[in-house]
C-alpha cells in the first residue's frame, strides 16, 4: 500500500474528525484571505518571495556572521544547520507523504498572489519549517539574536496563508517540523550553554571594576584594534599596550612588572607567552581572545569584552592546568596542545603562505602538502618501545567531541594529558582522517588515545619540528611531557 494519503477525500469512519478539522482549515483560510491586512501588501508578497530557497535565510547569517562576534557566528551557522536539516526532512519526506491540493486562489485578491505560484504539494509548508527552524536555531545559541530574528521569521509564516499558498494548518505543521529539526541538531552539538566549563578550583585576585592596576598586551597583527578601543571604553583606568609580534614578549615583561593583573588581547600563541610570563611572576591572567581561532579563552569561557570586565569587576578568576614540554635545553608551555609529525609542518607551511593567500585556503594548501604521498614517518621511542608516527598529539586537558563539531575541552584543572598518537603506515592521510573522527579514549590499529601525566619520547631525531598553542620550534634531544596542576590563575566570570 502506497503511504501517501490524500487529505481532501477521507474515506472512512475514522477520519472523520480528521474531516472537519479539514473544514475549519478552509474557513480559516477564506476568513485570512478576505480581510484586508493594512501595510501588508508591499510587505509580505515580497517577503514570502525573499524566502525561496533559503536565500533570506543565507543573508541574515551572512548578516550576523559579519558582526565578528563568536556567539553571533556561532548562531548563524547553527541556524543554517537546522534549516538544512528541516529542509532534507520536507523534501524527503514531509512532501512525498502527504499530498495535499493547494488552496483555491478565487478568495484571494490579485495583489497579494506570487507571480510564481509553487507546484509541489501543500503539506507542510516548506518556506515554515525552513523559518521555524532557523529562527530557533538562532535562539538555542544567542536568545538576543533569536528574539531579533523571530519576527522576520513569524512573518514569512503568515506570508504563506496571505499569499494564498498554503493553508493555516500547513504553516503550523511546517513550524512544527522547524523547530524541531533545531532542537535535533542541538542533541547532535549541544549549545556552550550546554558545556559550560566548571567553575572550579576558584581563586583569591584583585577586584578591579575600573581596571585600575590592569596591564593588556594587545597583539596588532591578530587584529585587536576593534577589542582594544572596548576594552578601554569597559574599564578606563586599564592600561592597553599594541605592539607588533616581535615586541609582544619584551612588553609583556615590563607590563609584569607594574601590573596587578597581566592582561592579554592576542591569539593563542599571544596567550601562550602571557601565560609564561604570569606563571614566572605570581600575577593572575585577564585574557581577552583576539586571534583567529582562540581556544583557550573559548575553552574557558571567556568571550568578549563584556564578559571580561564582568569577571574582573567581582574578582571572578579559576586556576588551570598549565602543560610543560622539555627537550634538551629547551622548554616551554602549553595552554592547548602539543604535537610531533605532521602538524607542526602544517603549522610551518600555513604560516609560510597565510599572508599572501589568506588564512584559510593557506591552511587548506598546507594540508596538502603536509600529507603528500613520498613522506616518511616520524621514528620515536615511546614508554621504550620504538614506533613509527604520523603524529604526537598531546592535548592540555581532555578533549571531547561535540557530535558532529570539533572537539573541545570541558574541564581545564583535569590534572591529565590527553595523549593520542596516529601510528606510521603507508596511507597517512586515511590514518590521520581515522583518528580525527575517532572519540577520545579510542584505540585502532591506525590510532591509540590515553590519559597520562608524565609521558617521554625518546629517539626522536634533533630538528625534528615541535609545535605548541601555533607556535614550532625545533627538537633538541629527549622530549618530556609534564602536567602543572591548576597552576595558572585566570579570570572567567563564574556564571558564564
Amino acid at each position: 500500500m502506497s503511504p501517501d494519503v490524500d487529505l481532501t477525500a477521507p474515506k472512512t469512519g475514522g477520519h472523520a474528525v480528521l474531516k472537519r478539522l479539514l473544514a475549519l482549515d478552509c474557513r480559516v483560510f477564506e476568513f485570512a484571505a478576505e480581510r484586508h491586512w493594512p501595510a501588508a501588501e508591499p510587505v509580505l508578497p515580497r517577503l514570502s518571495r525573499s524566502a525561496n530557497h533559503g536565500v533570506l535565510w543565507f543573508a541574515t547569517a551572512a548578516a550576523m556572521a559579519a558582526s565578528r562576534t563568536p556567539r553571533a557566528r556561532r548562531a548563524a551557522a547553527r541556524g543554517l544547520a537546522s534549516l538544512s536539516l528541516a529542509s532534507l526532512t520536507i523534501n524527503t519526506l514531509g512532501k512525498r507523504s502527504v499530498r495535499r491540493p493547494r488552496p483555491e486562489l478565487d478568495p484571494v485578491p490579485l495583489v497579494r498572489r506570487l507571480k510564481r505560484q509553487p507546484i509541489t504539494t501543500s503539506f507542510p509548508s516548506g518556506h515554515s519549517a525552513s523559518a521555524a527552524a532557523f529562527a530557533t536555531g538562532v535562539a538555542l545559541e544567542s536568545p538576543a539574536w533569536g528574539a531579533a530574528v523571530a519576527p522576520v521569521a513569524f512573518s514569512v509564516a503568515v506570508s504563506r496563508v496571505y499569499t494564498g499558498v498554503h493553508f493555516p494548518s500547513d504553516v503550523l505543521a511546517g513550524a512544527a517540523l522547524g523547530a524541531g529539526a533545531a532542537f535535533a541538531v542541538r542533541g547532535l552539538v549541544p549549545t556552550r550553554a550546554q558545556i559550560v566549563p566548571p567553575a572550579r578550583p576558584r581563586a583569591d585576585v584583585p577586584t578591579l571594576p575600573d581596571g585600575a592596576g590592569l596591564v593588556v598586551v594587545a597583539n596588532t597583527a591578530s587584529g585587536t584594534a576593534d577589542r582594544a578601543r572596548t576594552l578601554r571604553d569597559a574599564l578606563p583606568q586599564a592600561e592597553v599596550v599594541e605592539c607588533e609580534p616581535a615586541d609582544v614578549p619584551g612588553e609583556l615583561e615590563k607590563a609584569a612588572a607594574r601590573a596587578r593583573v597581566l592582561g592579554v588581547c592576542g591569539g593563542d600563541g599571544t596567550v601562550n607567552a602571557a601565560a609564561e610570563v604570569a606563571l614566572r611572576h605570581g600575577l593572575p591572567l585577564a585574557v581577552l581572545p583576539g586571534g583567529t581561532l582562540n581556544h583557550f579563552a573559548y575553552d574557558l569561557g571567556v568571550e568578549d569584552v563584556r564578559g571580561l570586565s564582568r569577571a574582573l569587576a567581582r574578582g571572578e578568576a579559576v586556576r588551570v592546568d598549565v602543560g610543560r614540554f622539555v627537550s634538551g635545553d629547551k622548554q616551554g608551555i602549553f595552554l592547548n596542545t602539543f604535537s610531533l609529525g605532521v602538524y607542526p609542518e602544517l603549522v610551518r607551511e600555513r604560516e609560510r603562505w597565510a599572508h599572501r593567500i589568506g588564512g584559510w585556503p593557506a591552511g587548506v594548501l598546507a594540508a596538502l602538502r603536509a600529507l603528500r604521498a613520498d613522506r616518511h614517518p616520524l621514528e620515536a621511542e615511546i614508554q621504550g618501545r620504538p614506533r613509527p608516527l604520523w603524529l604526537l598529539f598531546a592535548g592540555n586537558g581532555t578533549y571531547h567531541r561535540m557530535g558532529l563539531a570539533p572537539g573541545r575541552r570541558l574541564d581545564l584543572a583535569d590534572g591529565k594529558l590527553d595523549v593520542r598518537v596516529v601510528h606510521g603506515g603507508r596511507r597517512p592521510a586515511l590514518r590521520l582522517l581515522s583518528a580525527a573522527l575517532a572519540g577520545p579514549l579510542t584505540r585502532s590499529p591506525a590510532h591509540a588515545a590515553v590519559q597520562v601525566t608524565r609521558p617521554h619520547l625518546n629517539g626522536v631525531a634533533p630538528g625534528t619540528l615541535l609545535a605548541y598553542d601555533g607556535e614550532v620550534t625545533e627538537v633538541e634531544g629527549e622530549v618530556r611531557l609534564e602536567k602543572l596542576p591548576a597552576a595558572l590563575t585566570v579570570y572567567r566570570p563564574l556564571d558564564t
